[in-house]
């Protein structure tokens, strides 16, 4: 029998939650740790119809990436669409967890997984964290690295599509420039567009910018590689899936299917 504190524990060594930004709302948001686990569905957001999917399958756990009561709530009812989806999953005894900015960050957090995918060597934090001692993996918010051999930023762009199971990729630069060092801050995190200038990146890949980080990037004369946010990180929540059931083989445990990415493209 697998407690939810057995979970907690191990989510909380393999993405420590003292990595997380200072504005995050990580850990566990609704349940008891004293409750069985038997079945665990992991999301990137925990919408209604991830919810109804949890519900359906007999989950007692969901893990999300983005937190839901993110902000501090002074009552929960049926009157809100959120009220309602929190109350249904209460109702029937679902937990929810999040790890958000913290697995972003970790040794082997989304960032790290991103990096491993495009294939960087030498990847290091774009910010170093120094809060946490655990890991002797590099751990921060962001990563850069040096790409296997000099490419285009249109290749690499044609490269990164199927590697995140995407069409089309939004950018900002000259599609004919080398890249040879890129930074990685997976979601929307063009804020860290000066981190990597100052590491030396001809490039940035994050999932989606404001307009204005795009002309910062073009007036810095830094690329800017959009996927999309979803395609930036919901694959990470599968590998997830696949971690929680190498750790607790008794679990039943799988990435949600109703899951999808809202933005679309003709």
């Amino acid at each position: 029998m697998i407690r939810l504190q057995e979970v907690i524990s191990f989510l909380r060594e393999f993405a420590p939650p003292e990595l997380a930004e200072d504005w995050d709302n990580v850990g566990l948001l609704i349940g008891d740790p004293a409750d069985e686990i038997r079945s665990v569905l992991t999301c990137l957001t925990l919408t209604a119809n991830v919810a109804d999917e949890a519900i359906a399958r007999g989950v007692q756990l969901i893990v999300t990436h983005h937190p839901v009561l993110f902000r501090p709530v002074q009552r929960l009812t049926a009157e809100t669409s959120e009220g309602r989806m929190l109350l249904s999953l209460i109702r029937s005894g679902i937990s929810v967890y999040s790890p958000h900015t913290s697995y972003d960050s970790a040794a082997d957090g989304i960032n790290a997984q991103l990096a491993r995918l495009l294939e960087l060597q030498d990847v290091q934090p774009l910010r170093p964290n120094v809060r946490s001692d655990r890991n002797s993996s590099p751990i921060g918010s962001g990563r850069f690295g040096t790409l296997p051999h000099a490419t285009s930023l249109r290749e690499f762009i044609e490269r990164i599509k199927p590697a995140l199971r995407v069409s089309t990729v939004q950018f900002v630069g000259d599609l004919d420039r080398p890249i040879t060092k890129l930074g990685i801050a997976c979601g929307a995190a063009a804020e860290f567009l000066r981190d990597a200038a100052q590491h030396g990146c001809e490039a940035l890949l994050t999932g989606e910018a404001r307009f204005h980080s795009c002309l910062e990037a073009e007036s810095s004369n830094i690329a800017l590689i959009l996927p999309g946010h979803f395609a930036t990180e919901r694959p990470a929540m599968e590998q997830l899936a696949n971690v929680l059931h190498a750790r607790f083989a008794e679990l039943v445990v799988q990435a949600s299917q109703s899951e999808y990415d809202p933005v679309k493209f003709l």
